[in-house]
């Protein structure tokens, strides 16, 4: 484990599920990059990308993906919102990362992102309050990062400081995205057995803290 970095977190409960409002962000574009709502229209951009063959072989996993999956998605997280619930669920955006079709990219849709709501000890430890992911043919072009600053706004909006992202220590690449956001590196640590990350077959996170 490496040492850590004191920090003081303030310790804010996750919002109540009774008066959590999810807010409108406006435009969130960086040049040819652009964050949209999830939308059925763009399901077959979604798919186009998990079609590509560097997809296939590369991230099976998203290469899976099917129309139906995504339809059942969409139906119960309108405009991207996933909801709060009494169970300690906490609020999240999701968002599709679009490129811009004048500038023919390799895939129309590079990947997806999700801004999580609050503090718990999941969310500081383990799963960050962003998730991003880009699909094989558009990586190498900093698209995460850049998808991530388009957030800080809105998650500062909610209060959100520090805000956590969490990595597992050998990929490479999303630990290049933390530091290109300035993010430092506070610790890694175990994660416990009786953990569904540990039951997906993830053993340590490292833990970095960005103040925005």
């Amino acid at each position: 484990m490496a040492d850590a970095i004191p920090v003081s977190t303030p310790h804010l409960p996750h919002p109540d599920p009774a008066a959590f409002s999810f807010v409108d962000p406006g435009p969130l574009a960086d040049r040819e990059l652009q964050l949209v709502t999830p939308h059925p229209i763009w399901i077959d951009d979604v798919l186009a990308a998990c079609s590509h063959p560097l997809t296939q072989s590369d991230d099976p996993e998203h290469a899976r993906t099917t129309r139906q999956q995504l339809q059942d998605w969409l139906a119960v997280t309108p405009d991207g919102h996933e909801p709060p619930n009494a169970g300690g669920r906490v609020p999240s955006y999701h968002f599709w990362i679009r490129l811009s079709p004048h500038l023919s990219p390799i895939v129309p849709m590079a990947g997806s992102i999700g801004l999580r709501i609050g503090y718990t000890p999941d969310i500081e430890r383990y799963f960050g309050h962003i998730g991003y992911h880009v699909f094989p043919p558009a990586r190498g072009h900093r698209y995460a990062a850049r998808s991530c600053r388009l957030l800080f706004p809105l998650a500062r909006h909610h209060a959100l400081r520090p805000l956590w992202l969490t990595t597992d220590p050998d990929n490479i690449p999303s630990r290049q995205t933390c530091e290109l956001l300035g993010a430092v590196l506070v610790e890694v640590i175990d994660i416990p057995p009786d953990h569904l990350l540990y039951q997906r077959g993830q053993r340590r996170k490292c833990r970095y803290r960005i103040d925005i």
